[in-house]
């Protein structure tokens, strides 16, 4: 594992500090700065203006296609002074880290052509359709169809838990073209106008007030016959790399907003006296322990990726860091919950009253009815479910990585007489 970076490197690091010191705004790197809702709103839309005129949208990508070809050291070191300076990343999460690289590796030029500027300007903005009420874990049994009608798919079915649909202008959304072969060979992966009659958004209130989920239902929808993704049939393929991307954590800064709840964590802890208790003591002290070991793993990963060498632990690392750290999320919420008591059923409750890192309220929402913290507890929760649940990952890791045998499937019932 190497910890040092080249010359070169630092000297992009320097260019990316100095960008960013001069694009954010006054006093945003000084103690205590808070926006109000109004001005997160007027620097989320400036910011995203910003962001492209700079070429930092999807820097990675191939000059051809908007981006800047950043080398892989290049786009950690980018990543890197944004966690640092806490300054947004993005224009379109679905669009920007999910369906644009699939686009990139499975699409056809016309559709590299088509969709990835759009990407790139915040032109359209996407959601996904993958889980449905019934296929969640079980994905390859959906149920939602495309039939082709000559030059068109005519979709039906629903999906659910999809974040963001009410805004989205595309769907990149699995469905079951071919039902007569077994039923990961019969899926196709498809781009889907959803500002069209028959996509109905039904949105999902969650415990802290936000409605970002959704049920999502098509009715006769229509899509393109060419907005298939890497081929009819092929989606489960196609599938599988848009949730390697989506179960990913950048390899050296993913740990930074768990450092700061940590830090947040402790100063709570000194302030009431929950400091005092030896087992929340012992708690924090794990926690702090998984952060630097999500760290060090991510530095591993890096080096593996640098280098081309991929031995059977950075395999296993890839394998179990989803797991890893979204049950460490999960299990640092209920600290969380434990150090501030009933105090944490107050919507005030926090630093600086109210934020708190990856919450809604942080992102400049409106005031919820439970606290940001609390809020922070909820969606921890989803964590170790939305790109694999825990349980579906342990069973990859026992057969993949361990070796085990498959897990048994029940016997299917005798038929009578």
């Amino acid at each position: 594992m190497d910890l040092t970076y080249p010359d070169e490197a630092e000297q992009f690091r320097t260019e990316i500090r100095a960008w960013l010191e001069e694009n954010l705004p006054d006093g945003w790197f000084d103690e205590g700065f808070e926006m109000t809702s109004e001005e997160r709103r007027a620097f989320n839309e400036e910011w995203t203006k910003k962001l492209f005129a700079g070429g930092w949208i999807c820097a990675t990508w191939p000059e051809e296609y908007g981006g800047k070809g950043l080398t892989l050291i290049q786009g950690v070191v980018l990543s890197e002074e944004f966690s640092r300076a806490k300054a947004p990343m993005r224009a379109d999460f679905f669009g920007d880290t999910l369906v644009g690289p699939t686009i990139l590796q499975y699409g056809t030029e016309e559709q590299k052509k088509q969709f990835l500027p759009q990407i790139l300007n915040g032109e359209t903005r996407w959601c996904q359709g993958f889980s449905e009420p019934n296929s969640g874990s079980d994905l390859a049994s959906l149920k939602t169809t495309a039939v082709l009608d000559g030059d068109e798919w005519v979709i039906n079915g629903q999906k659910v838990w999809t974040t963001q649909a009410q805004f989205a202008d595309y769907c990149f959304l699995l469905a079951r073209t071919n039902p007569e072969v077994k039923k990961q060979a019969g899926i196709s992966y498809l781009l889907v106008p959803m500002q069209q009659d028959g996509v109905e958004v039904r949105g999902i209130v969650q415990p802290d007030g936000t409605d970002e989920f959704n049920e999502v239902f098509f009715d006769d929808v229509r899509c393109p016959k060419e907005n298939v993704l890497g081929g009819v049939d092929n989606g489960w393929t196609v599938a599988n790399s848009t949730l390697g991307f989506e179960r990913g954590m950048s390899a050296t800064t993913g740990h930074r907003r768990f450092e700061e709840e940590y830090r947040l964590l402790t100063e709570a802890a000194r302030a009431n006296g929950a400091i005092d208790d030896p087992l929340v003591r012992q708690r924090l002290v794990d926690f702090y322990t998984r952060i630097q070991i999500l760290r060090i793993n991510g530095l591993r990963n890096l080096t593996g990726s640098l280098t081309g060498k991929r031995d059977k632990g950075l395999v296993a690392l890839g394998a179990t860091n989803k797991m890893f750290w979204s049950e460490m999320h999960k299990a640092s919420m209920e600290l969380a919950l434990d150090i501030f008591g009933a105090q944490s059923l107050l919507s005030t409750v926090g630093p600086e009253g109210g934020s708190w890192p990856g919450t809604a309220r942080s992102q400049g929402r409106e005031a919820y009815p439970v606290s940001p913290m609390v809020s922070a507890f909820f969606f921890s929760r989803s964590e170790t479910i939305w790109g694999g649940t825990s349980q579906i990952q342990r069973n990859i890791v026992g057969e993949k990585v361990l070796g085990l045998p498959r897990e048994p499937k029940p016997a299917a019932p005798k038929a009578d007489g």
